[in-house]
């Protein structure tokens, strides 16, 4: 048997356990030091016997060969794929888990989140392999460490090849320091108690409060949906893939009317008008009207773009780290998703679009950081004849707080 780490057993607090101050000022909390030990063992319990591997993607796959991309300018995820993961798997973490493997691979970057992938993948000498034939019929688990997130294509293979795997894409310093340098077992139950307080909800109203003093408004319809969550552990035996960091509950949209703001890459504001279910228009708020007129030519060239596909809302106590894949999981936020949603169990697949490369699923992400001309007004969720509010300005509502066991 494999020796047990003892960072594996280090106790991480409930969000039960921390203060009203910690839960709202995220960057109070301390978090233990990061083990590879710990985070695979704890998300893939048992361990024992299985081959893992490495993937990540490269726009030029000829650095895959003998490492080339850690001489070169840029790849700060894929160093930290090489660093934190491949090295740790090599330098004892495959021993302390009883695990086997540790290669890693390099496919061509998608370009677009949760894109398909394309099959060919290389080795680190360079060879040309086969996802299909070479990787996901020989390993147990699957480690995605990214640019662009993989969790829709490797949910779909995951079932087809029978692997279990974590997509992890964005990974950074900040998220290592704390998103997945957390106990997994603590954040799935936390993500159980929210899910619990949000599931069979008929309909979820956002306020969006700007700037310039409009109130933008959406209701999104959910038909008494179980809730689902991303909590971060795929153990046992059946095909999966976690996203990490987690702590999330979502639903998939069935319906939605209203107006959200939505801010670009470029700084530009935008209002979006939704009617059933789907973007139809979107209006310069400020910023640049070309930005815009490219967001309705889009809308008119492929309407599935413009379909919701999930309205998701944080679980976790994080710090900002600057990427989105961390960021939209901390209490408080929420996030609305167009495009696929096939891998919550949605409706939307990438043959229904009319351009392969727009077959994306993209959140948009409500936090402080992210839009500080928005205000998260209010989240009011409807359950029958319960009416509660789950979220106020970014904050949690007592709602949640007594779901989640905060005095």
């Amino acid at each position: 048997m494999p020796a047990v780490c003892q960072t594996h057993k280090i106790q991480v607090m409930s969000i039960s356990q921390l203060d009203r101050e910690t839960i709202f000022d995220p960057k109070k909390r301390k978090f233990p030091e990061f083990s590879l030990t710990r985070l695979l063992g704890t998300v893939f319990d048992p361990t024992e016997g299985c081959r893992i591997c490495i993937l990540t993607d490269l726009q030029d796959t000829s650095l895959m060969k003998n490492f080339a991309f850690l001489q070169a300018d840029g790849h700060a995820v894929q160093k930290k794929a090489h660093e934190k993961f491949y090295l740790g798997l090599k330098n004892g973490v495959l021993d302390e888990l009883g695990m086997s493997g540790g290669e890693m691979f390099a496919f061509k970057a998608s370009g677009g989140s949760n894109l398909d992938l394309t099959d060919p993948c290389w080795d680190a000498e360079g060879n040309e392999l086969s996802l299909d034939r070479d990787i996901y019929t020989k390993y147990d688990i699957v480690l995605c460490i990214s640019d662009f997130s993989a969790t829709a294509p490797l949910t779909a293979k995951c079932k087809d090849f029978g692997f279990r795997g974590a997509t992890l894409h964005g990974v950074n310093d900040i998220i290592l320091a704390s998103g997945l340098s957390v106990d997994y077992n603590v954040v799935s139950a936390d993500t159980e108690n929210v899910r619990l307080a949000m599931s069979g909800a008929d309909e979820i109203e956002i306020d969006f409060a700007l700037d310039d003093g409009q109130t933008l408004t959406i209701t999104i319809l959910l038909g008494k949906q179980l809730a689902q969550k991303s909590h971060g552990l795929s153990q046992g035996d059946e095909p999966d893939v976690a996203n990490l960091p987690a702590g999330e509950v979502y639903y998939v949209p069935i319906d939605a009317h209203g107006q959200f703001p939505m801010v670009y890459a470029d700084g530009t504001l935008g209002l979006m008008e939704v009617k059933d279910r789907d973007i139809i228009h979107a209006t310069l708020i400020s910023g640049n009207q070309s930005t815009i007129d490219e967001q309705n030519a889009r809308l008119e060239d492929d309407p599935m773009t413009g379909t919701l596909g999930e309205l998701g809302f944080g679980t976790q106590v994080l710090p900002v780290s600057g990427a989105d894949i961390q960021d939209e999981k901390i209490l408080g936020t929420c996030h609305i998703a167009t495009g696929r949603d096939d891998h919550l169990g949605g409706d939307i697949e990438p043959g229904m679009f009319k351009k392969h490369e727009n077959s994306t699923h993209d959140d948009i992400l409500f936090a402080p950081h992210k839009n500080p001309g928005i205000d998260l007004a209010q989240v009011r969720m409807k359950r029958g004849d319960q009416h509660e509010i789950l979220i106020e300005h970014y904050r949690p509502s007592e709602y949640l707080l007594k779901a989640l066991g905060v005095d």
